[in-house]
């Protein structure tokens, strides 16, 4: 996906061993579809090579400020006009320092003192030793270029290149691309707090077996992580699925529909948005053995009874908030056969807004999808594509409605 075409990013290495990731971050976001030009200190041509990024970027990368090939001799000044951001990435804590007291010795943070703060944000991705990161001096001088108008994305906890263990770990590409795509995004959401349930419900037989479906979760993940790059603040209610957790989303998770329902009525009573993509199991065995029920060779089956599983959106639907307006409740129904029809019926019945209709055995695992969007105003699609544009489009919907509720 192109969630960066058109943008033109700056990127600057200060002297790190975490520069290394700097190579895949830089590939990243040109995958993105931006255009990177590559800025390094004196200090990062230790740990990286001017060439190595000069291959990934495409571009010849700076070293000085006084380099002539521009035509002004001024690189501080163009280079920071061009630029959508400027991330520096690893900002070590000397780096991190010179900001703090608006030194300008170097190319770098020349051309940071010297950028449109107004229209040219600076994100520092920190990487450092742990008992450097804790030291008093780099606190201050982080809260310092804060306030000077900087965005500090944080460190990571983990091994470090020393041998020691903390934080102070420069967040991983990955991570770092997903805050800059984050950090540049329109936010429609500013301000509301969304609450969203994905993935299948676990149903216990016994300690081992269980009744669940074929849902991955990952329509309600592109789903969170869509919301909190439009501004909302997001709480994500996961059943049992195997995927990260969306940077800056929090997350539940929980295994049967009754943890879930637990879980999603105590948030409801906070949150602006409810987004109920999750598929819960309609029943759940009426007992749970306590030890794994094993055949005997007679050829006898168990026999197991079934009881109906709490209505999560309908519950959180009917809810005096939801019945106010204060709360927009969204709900997902995964149909084999009859999309349109079974929609409409679940919206009535369900009391929503808003339906979100698809064909489950045809998205189930996959990334991609097709959404049937269902309202008073009667039906529209969202037509296949990749599970991440569709829940940008769909956040989008969800912030017109929300907004024109609002008005």
């Amino acid at each position: 996906m192109d969630q960066l075409s058109g943008k033109h990013i700056v990127l600057g290495l200060s002297g790190g061993v975490a520069a290394f990731k700097s190579a895949e971050l830089c590939r990243r976001l040109i995958k993105a579809g931006a255009t990177v030009q590559v800025v390094m200190t004196e200090a990062a041509q230790q740990f990286m090579t001017p060439v190595t990024m000069q291959a990934l970027s495409g571009r010849p990368v700076y070293l000085s400020q006084w380099d002539a090939r521009e035509h002004n001799n001024m690189p501080h000044i163009n280079l920071s006009r061009d630029a959508d951001a400027i991330l520096i990435a690893p900002a070590s804590a000397d780096f991190i320092a010179r900001l703090a007291q608006g030194r300008a010795d170097e190319l770098l943070s020349l051309l940071c003192l010297a950028r449109p703060a107004d229209r040219v944000p600076l994100l520092l991705a920190p990487a450092m030793n742990r008992e450097m990161w804790a030291h008093p001096a780099t606190q201050r001088n982080l809260g310092q270029v804060v306030d000077d108008g900087a965005h500090v994305l944080g460190v990571a906890h983990g091994d470090q290149a020393c041998g020691e263990f903390g934080d102070g770990r420069m967040l991983e590409a990955e991570e770092l691309t997903e805050e800059l795509i984050a950090f540049l995004t329109p936010k429609s959401l500013a301000g509301q707090r969304l609450l969203i349930t994905a993935g299948p419900t676990f149903e216990a037989i016994d300690p081992v077996r269980g009744i669940t479906n074929l849902s991955s979760g990952k329509m309600g993940f592109a789903i969170a992580r869509a919301a909190r790059e439009a501004g909302a603040e997001v709480t994500l209610v996961a059943g049992p699925v195997h995927l990260p957790t969306p940077r800056g989303v929090a997350r539940i998770d929980v295994q049967s529909a009754e943890d879930m329902r637990q879980a999603a009525v105590e948030h409801a009573q906070l949150a602006d948005i409810f987004v109920a993509t999750a598929a819960v199991a309609d029943w759940r065995p009426a007992e749970t053995a306590e030890h794994k029920i094993k055949k005997d060779g007679s050829g006898e089956v168990p026999h197991l009874a079934f009881v109906e599983n709490p209505d999560i959106l309908s519950e959180v639907a009917h809810s005096p908030r939801a019945q106010s307006g204060e709360l927009f409740c969204v709900g997902f129904a995964a149909e084999s056969q009859d999309l349109l029809a079974n929609a409409q019926a679940k919206r009535a019945r369900k009391g929503v807004p808003l339906l979100v209709g698809n064909i489950g055995p045809a998205t189930f695992g996959k990334d991609d999808n097709a959404l049937l969007l269902v309202d008073d105003e009667g039906a529209s699609e969202l037509p296949q594509a990749s599970k991440r544009v569709l829940a940008q489009q769909l956040v989008a919907e969800i912030a017109r409605r929300v907004s024109g509720l609002a008005a």
